[in-house]
């Protein structure tokens, strides 16, 4: 089975309407999927936006026709509640005309605290997470649901508008102890760092490996710098994204972009540069992406950093890339 290469749409750096056109552009350029964030703050402020991922992927499902799109990931469990995740991810899938698949997660602060509901635990979010699958599972039926469980209720709830192509849901885990709860309830692995070892586990468990007679995938996520100014893109790298170096430990708890900026205020752009491909060699990104599919990932997300930069990116950069990658992978 050949890597696929996606395109993610950065919610964070390009406001709704550029998204649109960027997703458009990426599946002109030959991507073969399409992955959002799901945010209601960005990581910093430099970043500057923060639109609706959900109406953003319903337009994007009308402006294309080929390209698979995907959550990358909702956090089903606080800002929404699972039910409406569900009904969300129905009707996506019928604009979508069946490409579309639901990644979730456990979620993080800097989103999830906007309701005022508190943040829990590590150990709670990961049950409610499960709890969560379970409800859009069962209202993915198409029958009433009735469910009392530790975090949620859902009364005499239906989605009455389901998809001819079920949803499928992928889940960000990062260890074994996420492998074993989420890989019997989900379809598809969610993973950031190139590790062999986390895929061989969800694949060894027992169901998993194939739905439907077609491989489970690993998806997975990597941000690039391209630009003909590699300083340039070493700089505007550092200043958009280094928030990456506190890690998704310390991530997930972070409350506002200016703990962000607090946490990785002393993190260098030649800290940056050398965890993040910039400029404009792209065989140095191929060399960046090549332990993703060594690891056994079936897919990896491209993140172009810098709103800004999508446009010449996706017109002079993405479709020789592709061919490298593909070349390179195969």
């Amino acid at each position: 089975m050949p890597t696929r290469f996606g395109y993610t749409l950065m919610t964070e750096q390009a406001g709704p309407k550029d998204l649109v056109r960027f997703a458009v552009g990426a599946e002109e350029a030959g991507f073969d999927f399409e992955v959002s964030s799901d945010h209601y703050f960005p990581w910093l402020s430099s970043q500057g936006h923060a639109p609706y991922a959900w109406s953003v992927l319903g337009a994007v499902a009308h402006a294309t026709e080929r390209v698979e799109l995907m959550t990358y990931v909702t956090c089903p469990t606080v800002r929404y509640h699972p039910a409406i995740v569900a009904q969300k991810a129905a009707t996506l899938q019928i604009l979508a005309d069946g490409r579309f698949t639901l990644g979730l997660g456990s979620g993080e602060n800097l989103n999830e605290h906007v309701v005022g509901q508190g943040w829990p635990s590590v150990a709670d979010r990961q049950d409610m997470l499960a709890e969560a699958i379970e409800i859009i599972r069962k209202l993915h039926t198409g029958d009433l649901v009735d469910f009392r469980g530790e975090f949620f209720q859902v009364d005499a709830a239906r989605i009455w508008d389901l998809p001819d192509t079920p949803v499928p849901i992928g889940v960000a885990v990062a260890g074994d102890a996420g492998i074993e709860t989420f890989g019997p309830l989900a379809d598809h692995l969610i993973a950031v760092e190139p590790n062999a070892g986390l895929i061989e586990s969800w694949n060894a468990q027992e169901g998993t490996g194939t739905i439907d007679g077609e491989k489970t995938r690993a998806i997975g996520q990597i941000p690039i710098s391209w630009g003909p100014d590699r300083d340039a893109a070493v700089e505007r790298a550092h200043d958009q994204f280094r928030w990456f170096a506190g890690g998704w430990d310390v991530n997930a708890d972070l409350r506002t972009t200016a703990g962000f900026a607090a946490a990785t205020q002393y993190v260098t752009p030649d800290d940056v540069a050398e965890n993040i491909p910039c400029g404009p060699d792209l065989d140095r990104i191929v060399d960046a992406v090549k332990p993703y599919w060594e690891a056994g990932f079936t897919d990896v997300a491209l993140v172009q950093i810098g709103g800004e930069t999508q446009d010449e990116f996706l017109r002079e950069a993405a479709p020789e890339l592709l061919e490298k990658l593909r070349t390179a992978s195969n």
